[in-house]
């Protein structure tokens, strides 16, 4: 009889009673780690390095979501244990909006935000009144203002860091450049495909999910300098845990760089640490 647990003090074995006989045998405990992702990548990546946790003793239970609010209930309420799918300005924010007593356990890897277009080769190439349709996801418009603003397309106000900056932080628009963000990040790939709009940008989580190669699709790419690494959250009394910090030493080693890097080529890439 095996006894599956999650987070703890851990002992090496235990002595159970069999059912029904009243006799005892002993069985390895089973160290359980439930970690909610996003398909892709995140879900992926812990595939590849779950038989190397379940050598050491490790069972890693991965449950998948398609959604950006529910992997944080499920941490704060105690139904997962971690989650990655996440990047930082996000967490935080979600930490300070719902007060989640959470900690960032340590950065994986960036998936670097694309802009797709039907009709358009470049940026520069976009007409005055452009449509650009984003995601409602606050912590991702920094990162969108920026590649149009390193497009010489827009001016963000240079008082407000752009990690922080919304579209209302936009002080020069020359070319009327005209803003949806209303929508669901996992829409966006829809959209693109059914042309709604000149430009769109989407997660490379939701593109490769979906088929679409960053690297051969986009006509803007953000570089590898972004600080929007995707991270390992757990509870804050979750932090110092032993398995909590051997699933990201085994995320960051180095023979998961490499499937990172050879799986993706370049549209997800590791954490420099």
């Amino acid at each position: 009889m095996k006894k599956f647990i999650k987070l703890g003090v851990l002992s090496s074995a235990v002595v159970l009673a069999a059912c029904g006989n009243g006799e005892g045998d002993s069985d390895e405990e089973s160290q359980v780690l439930t970690v909610g992702a996003t398909n892709v990548p995140h879900a992926e990546i812990l595939e590849f390095v779950q038989p190397t946790l379940e050598e050491e003793g490790i069972e890693l239970d991965i449950v998948t979501y398609n959604d950006y609010v529910i992997p944080n209930m499920a941490l704060s309420d105690g139904d997962i244990d971690a989650n990655y799918f996440q990047h930082v300005p996000y967490f935080e924010a979600q930490v300070a909006e719902n007060d989640y007593d959470f900690a960032n356990a340590g950065g994986i890897h960036i998936e670097p935000m694309g802009a797709y277009s039907n009709r358009h080769d470049d940026l520069s190439d976009l007409p005055d009144g452009a449509t650009i349709l984003a995601s409602s996801s606050v912590a991702d418009h920094g990162r969108i203002l920026g590649i149009l603003q390193d497009a010489g397309l827009i001016e963000v106000d240079d008082s407000v860091d752009l990690v922080d900056a919304t579209f209302d932080d936009i002080v020069e628009n020359e070319r009327n450049l005209e803003f949806e963000y209303e929508y669901d990040a996992a829409l966006l790939t829809t959209l693109y495909a059914e042309d709604e709009g000149d430009v769109f940008f989407i997660n490379s989580n939701f593109a490769v999910d979906q088929g679409i190669s960053p690297i051969d699709e986009s006509i803007a790419l953000e570089d590898s300098s972004s600080p929007y690494a995707n991270i390992v959250a757990v509870r804050s009394e979750d932090e110092d845990n032993e398995l909590v910090q051997r699933l990201v030493e085994v995320l960051r080693s180095e023979e998961t760089q490499e499937y990172i890097l050879d799986t993706w080529d370049g549209a997800v890439l590791p954490v420099d640490e």
